[in-house]
């Protein structure tokens, strides 16, 4: 019996070779011929599949910032106003997060992208469901776990479906609509809340509505098309091109197969250790994308989605018209990468954002200073949170997700993003834990001038170690910045 599954097995293996080989005898020909007569493909075949796909985006937005509003009705619902670890916990759901994206690149590379999608959908339905229903600390706190690993899997999912299905020469834009989705239901969130603190226990409405479209991410997947990048990673280089045909139209498809079996080898996916990504070949991009994604929430960038109706409440600001501005502030940054991210580049957009994020939290310090008169604190406050949202969705947001997804090969690509993404909620839980504690013991003028510290580090370690992957195929990208061994 074993025999006969061997001989079945190379004859599958043997099979796919050949397919392979037929496509690399072609590659010159269909990659710089066919390419230059047909153009490039239509970008309106992926579009609905990005939206899709970008429905997790919103989910982790959404339940971001549905803390916010509904903070002080949950704690003094729930007894326990006033302790500010609790508060913390209750809006970091970290420890979901954490365990989500971790497993993530396992869970794609198990089930593929649209399974994962709907395992991602799961825990939010359940984790919202027992929010919602939750009679105490403990119960806010399970509900918020649960939710957690769904937000953990979302993201990395998005960006890595979103850039494994999107033409390059819009692959940037197509990244771009994952920040806009986190900011539409980080507003939505917001907007949803305003009633919270009139309406007794309206703050559970904002927990139940979050149910439906993580229910509609689930429906709409099953219609959805998989990764060809995973199709063929194992080995069902028939199913791959029918993807391909989705995504980009028959005259394409010959080309991306030709050029996605130069990097791929189907049926042949070897398992990827932890120990390679942290101690082999790509331990230095690995590196780059996680201290990326550390600098990132080091900026503190969290601690102004979690806690601004806090922080404007002590600034004497109504919180709901801070807190619009800081939906509206976010938005236009994500549109404006939208439309920068093809043409700047990557590099450039983190440069900029960084950059800018740094003068944003310098205003937010002098604020705090006793050489700024009363009458100008708040202006300076304000200001400086607002530009810090804006500077931060042009690029910081939504770059090192995308950045990253372009460089890691296929073959370790899922798994390399979740040991990034790891980094970025560990570093988010420590943030948000201590951020309520830290603002009371040493003040907001060191707390931001220590935000806007690492803001200038990240500048700095963008300009020495990030490269441009700006208009490059995944195949392109893999071979010239990651050359095998």
């Amino acid at each position: 019996m074993r025999g006969r599954h061997a001989d079945a097995y190379s004859m599958y293996k043997r099979g796919t070779r050949d397919y392979i080989n037929a496509y690399d005898k072609e590659q010159v020909r269909s990659l710089n011929g066919v390419s230059k007569e047909i153009g490039n493909p239509s970008w309106k075949r992926s579009f609905l599949y990005i939206l899709v796909a970008s429905l997790a985006s919103f989910l982790y937005g959404y339940h971001l910032g549905v803390i916010n509003e509904t903070l002080e009705s949950i704690s003094n619902d729930l007894h326990f106003n006033g302790n500010t670890m609790a508060e913390g916990s209750i809006a970091m759901n970290l420890g979901g997060g954490f365990l989500g994206s971790t497993f993530s690149g396992l869970i794609v590379d198990r089930v593929g992208f649209r399974r994962a999608f709907q395992l991602c959908a799961l825990p939010m339905i359940i984790g919202s469901s027992m929010s919602a229903t939750a009679k105490n600390l403990w119960g806010m706190l399970l509900g918020r776990l649960f939710v957690g690993t769904g937000m953990g899997l979302g993201p990395t999912l998005a960006t890595l479906y979103v850039t494994e299905v999107s033409p390059a020469y819009v692959r940037g834009t197509y990244g771009s609509f994952t920040q806009i989705a986190t900011s539409l239901g980080l507003m939505s969130s917001l907007l949803i809340g305003f009633p919270a603190k009139e309406t007794e226990g309206w703050w559970r409405i904002c927990f139940w509505v979050s149910a439906v479209p993580a229910a509609l991410l689930a429906l709409f997947m099953e219609f959805s098309p998989e990764s060809p990048h995973w199709l063929f990673k194992k080995g069902r280089a028939a199913d791959a091109e029918a993807a391909f045909e989705k995504l980009l139209g028959g005259p394409y498809v010959k080309g991306a197969m030709a050029e996605l079996s130069k990097s791929e080898r189907g049926g042949e996916a070897e398992t990827v250790k932890l120990s390679e990504l942290l101690f082999g070949h790509h331990r230095k991009v690995v590196f780059i994308g996680s201290t990326l994604f550390a600098l990132q929430q080091l900026s503190g960038i969290n601690s102004v989605f979690f806690f601004s109706s806090t922080v404007f409440k002590s600034a004497g600001v109504s919180s709901q018209s801070a807190n619009i501005c800081v939906g509206i502030a976010n938005f236009l940054g994500s549109f404006a990468a939208l439309l920068l991210m093809d043409k700047l580049g990557r590099k450039v957009l983190l440069i900029g954002s960084f950059s800018g994020m740094v003068v944003a939290m310098g205003l937010q310090a002098a604020s705090a200073s006793s050489l700024v008169s009363s009458s100008n604190e708040v202006y300076l406050s304000v200001g400086g949170m607002l530009l810090f949202v804006l500077a931060f969705s042009v690029g910081a947001g939504p770059v090192p997700s995308l950045l990253l997804s372009e460089m890691f090969p296929g073959r370790i690509r899922a798994k390399a993003m979740s040991v990034c993404l790891a980094s970025h909620w560990v570093v988010n839980f420590f943030v948000g834990l201590l951020f309520l504690r830290l603002l009371e013991q040493i003040g907001p003028l060191v707390l931001n001038t220590i935000f806007a510290t690492f803001c200038l580090v990240a500048v700095i370690f963008v300009k020495r170690n990030v490269l441009e992957t700006k208009g490059k195929s995944l195949q392109e990208i893999e071979i010239t910045l990651l050359p095998p061994e």
